[in-house]
Parts: C-alpha cells; structure tokens; sequence
C-alpha cells in the first residue's frame, strides 16, 4: 500500500505495480546484502548518469524522491555549458530553470537491479521531476512515455527488439596522465587501446573466440539482471560485436539499451577491456558501427501484430504500409533523433550497409528502412537501419512513433519498395549533424508532438556539440574528408 504521505504518493506518480515492486526492492536489499545504491537517470545524450546512494537514503527515496541538480541536461557531449543557468530564466526563458536548480528524481521500482560484477551495488533507473511535481520538461524517458500513452489511447502499443553494434578493444595504457584530462568543452586523449582481433573475417569463429572470455562474462551478467540477449556476433571491423536482444514492449526495451551500454562498459573495463558504442572510431581500419531498431505495433486488448498482413502478396498490413510512409517521409527530420552526434554522419554512404536516402525494401540490407516478415509472420516489423549505437533510445523510438503514426493519420503510402536504394529517387538524409538540425529546428510535426520548449533545448544543445567540432576544424586546419577526426575520437570514443 502506498503511505499516506511523500512526493511519490502527494503526486500520484507510480501506479499500483509500481507500488508493488518497491516492496519487494525492501527484500531483495537484505537478501543480496546491498549496502549502496545506484540511482540512475539517462541525460539527453542517452547516457547513463548516476548518483551512489546508502539503502537508508534509498529507502526514503522511494517515498520522497531524491534531489539532483538539472546540470546533466544543460550540458553538451563534453560537459561543454549550453544555457545560461544564473540568469533569470536559465538562457532558456523559463522560469523553472532559474540558478541551476534542484530537481527530484523518482526510482522506477520495476527496472531494479542487484549488479553482479559490483558486489553489494544495486541499481534503478528514475525518471525526473521538478519539485512541484511536474514532469521535468527535458526528460527523454517522460517523452516517451507520453507518445506511448497515446498509442494506448488507440488501443495500441509498441514493440521493439535492439541490435546494436559496437567495439571490443584491449586496454593499452595502465594509467591516466594529464593528457587525458579535459576541462569543460574539451576533452582530453582517451585511452590508448589495442584491437582484439584482426577484424574483416565475417563471423570468424576462431576469431571470435578471441573474445569469448569477455562474451561468457557479459552474457553471465545479462542473465542476471534480465537483459534478454538473443546474440553476441563478431562482425566486419576488428573486435566489432552486435549484439541482438528480444523483442520488448518499447519502454522496456529503451530503458534495457540504457543498462545494456553502461554495464557492458562497466564490464569490459573491469576485465581490462574498453567498450566503445561510438559510430566509427578513429582508428586504423575502424568500421562503422550501427543500430538497427526493430519496430511493430500490437493491438493491446489481443497482443495481434498490426503490421502483419492478411492477405497474400503484400508484405505490410495497410495500417503498417501507412505507418511506413510516415517514417519514410519524416525521415530527414527525425534523423538527429536516430544519429545524433557529428561522428554518425560516416555511415551515410553508398553501399555500406547504412542507408544514403529514406528508401525501403523487403529484406534489403542498403534500404533505410528493411521490411522483415509478411503474411502470416506475427513477426512482420520495420528495421530502421539508419541509427548510430550512440544514439538515446528513447528518443530514437519516439522518433519512428511520431513519424509513423503521422503517416497513419494522413493515409502516406509509401510507394513501391526500392530495388536499387543507393539508387532511387527518393529524399537524400542529411549529410552533417547541422544539416539535421536544421531540417528539425523548421519542422512543424516534432515541435507538435514534443513542444517548442524540447525542441528549442535540443537543437540548442547539439549545436554547440556541432559547433565546437567547426572551430577545430577552422583552428586546426582539418580538412573533415572521408576519415574521422582526432577530436571525434576525443569527443566519443570514451563518452559512449
């Protein structure tokens, strides 16, 4: 039973499943013999920010919430300050952003974890509030959710399974110095590294064995804390891996691919290894690396996919063929949504397993969009193949959710699928993080569905990311050309 009393219960903020789970939390404390707690929260950029807690302070956070300062999401990629915080209004004309205030954060007691490679850890992710009890207007998570209330408005909700590409390296160096440190807005050298494998021998057993001691450890913890891995595969470059997890309810799934990047770095680091979810690191012979969202809709009262079609020969339901021409269409505004740093723009090439233009085909790797099962598959979904593994889950999925059902509402047919994608006429996606940016700053639909106030925030703050990246170019006399940048690898390869 909820108490009487506290921010939670005051503000009716969790529902009767939630209240549940927080008492068994109580249990699970004493039975791992938890001494701390992670209270954790996704900043925009998708990462997982945290603050160590003891279980007497976490007890009475899930009554009253927990105070953290709003700084994690005025901040750009390099800790990089965006808003003017001490003026009236915070540089953002709002007046709950006045002085870097506190906001308080709410623990998700159903997302709770005991972490096995930290003994004596547990860990939650919360969502954010202000103190009024408002939701906290820069919460990627709380956005998500609303666009997810609104399809179950309909009758509907969402299905996501992840495939996620990224790096496995050797750590090279056995200490920090002072090249490594950064100061706001720059950062420093990252860890030297060394590859793990020799890379371009697609699925290599032996080479994959290579990487099997730190496959067995992640797959080990995984199961623990109910990640549903599907796959660890070795892919193209050297030590890249993807990793395939089950389909999920949508939230489920964003708030999975939060603890799944931070644990397999927490992980790897641990053993002596670095993971990165960079797009494409700096290195020699480094391969871009993507993010493949599958994406389907369920009716909710019978779990039937509404993307599967009913009658032979077509490859989407009409509700699926319109939600597809939705995507198709918004695609260029959604794109700094699914690839939002400046790193990510390399995949968009020709004949590089990443799509160059908002095209579609049935189980065509070069499309953007890749049409997956038919009728009779409860399976049938759309891959977007046009994300970066660094990208925030939650506002990648709403992305697709807001395009799509705009095109449901207005009937969008996607045209015939594309036999030569890197050849059909159809919308060329951004080339630059700016360009993206634009495209968004100026489109009517996300400023509707996510508000003037979210929108302004986000496009102001990745184009200070984009913006510092121009003054280097400009200061060191870098040409931006085909290979990535030293001040790309500094600026991501160890932040994601």
């Amino acid at each position: 039973m909820p108490p009487a009393s506290g921010f939670i219960a005051r503000h009716g903020l969790w529902t009767d499943a939630q209240w549940q789970a927080a008492d068994e939390i109580k249990a699970r404390i004493e039975q791992h013999n938890l001494t701390l707690i992670r209270v954790a929260w996704p900043d925009t950029h998708g990462a997982s920010k945290a603050k160590t807690v003891t279980v007497p302070a976490f007890l009475n956070a899930l009554v009253n919430g927990y105070n953290i300062n709003v700084a994690t999401t005025t901040l750009d990629s390099a800790g990089a300050r965006t808003f003017s915080s001490f003026v009236p209004g915070g540089g953002m004309g709002l007046k709950e952003m006045s002085g870097s205030p506190n906001i308080t954060i709410v623990p998700d007691p159903t997302t709770f974890r005991v972490l096995p490679w930290a003994p004596g850890v547990g860990w939650v992710l919360c969502d954010e509030y202000f103190n009024s009890g408002m939701p906290y207007f820069f919460s990627a998570r709380q956005l998500l959710r609303q666009q997810l209330a609104e399809l179950s408005a309909r009758g509907q909700s969402c299905r996501v399974g992840l495939e996620v590409e990224w790096y496995l390296l050797k750590v090279a160096e056995d200490r920090l110095g002072e090249e490594h440190i950064g100061m706001p807005g720059v950062r420093g050298r990252p860890i030297a590294t060394a590859p793990v494998e020799p890379g371009y021998s697609y699925h290599s057993e032996s080479n994959m064995d290579l990487m099997q001691p730190v496959f067995s450890a992640l797959a080990t913890a995984f199961e623990k804390i109910r990640l549903p891995l599907r796959s660890l595969e070795n892919e193209w470059g050297p030590g890249q891996v993807e990793c395939t997890f089950a389909a999920q309810d949508a939230l489920a799934a964003a708030d999975d691919l939060v603890l799944f990047r931070t644990a397999t770095r927490q992980i790897c680091r641990r053993m002596g290894y670095f993971a990165t979810f960079m797009c494409r690191p700096a290195l020699k012979g480094f391969y871009s690396s993507g993010w493949h969202l599958h994406l389907s809709l369920t009716d909710t009262t019978s779990g039937n996919n509404l993307f599967m079609p009913t009658d032979d020969g077509t490859l989407l339901s009409p509700l699926g063929q319109n939600f597809l021409g939705g995507v198709l269409h918004n695609a260029n505004a959604a794109t700094a949504f699914a690839t939002p740093t400046v790193n990510g723009y390399r995949r968009f090439r020709p004949n590089s397993l990443a799509p160059d233009r908002a095209s579609w085909g049935f189980d065509h790797r070069g499309a953007m969009i890749r049409v997956l099962g038919g009728t009779g598959d409860s399976a049938t979904r759309l891959e977007n193949r046009v994300g970066e593994p660094s990208a925030n889950p939650y506002l990648y999925i709403l992305s697709q959710l807001v395009a799509g059902r705009d095109g449901v509402e207005r009937g969008l047919d996607p045209g015939p699928q594309d036999d030569e994608p890197y050849a059909a006429a159809r919308a060329p996606l951004p080339k630059t993080l700016i360009d993206a940016l634009d495209v968004l700053d100026q489109d009517a639909l996300f400023r509707k569905a996510l508000g003037d106030v979210y929108v302004d925030y986000f496009v102001k703050l990745k184009r200070t990311e984009a913006g510092r990246f121009m003054r280097y170019l400009e200061e060191s006399g870098a040409h931006p050309g085909d290979e990535p940048t030293v001040w790309e690898h500094n600026e991501y390869f160890d932040f994601f």
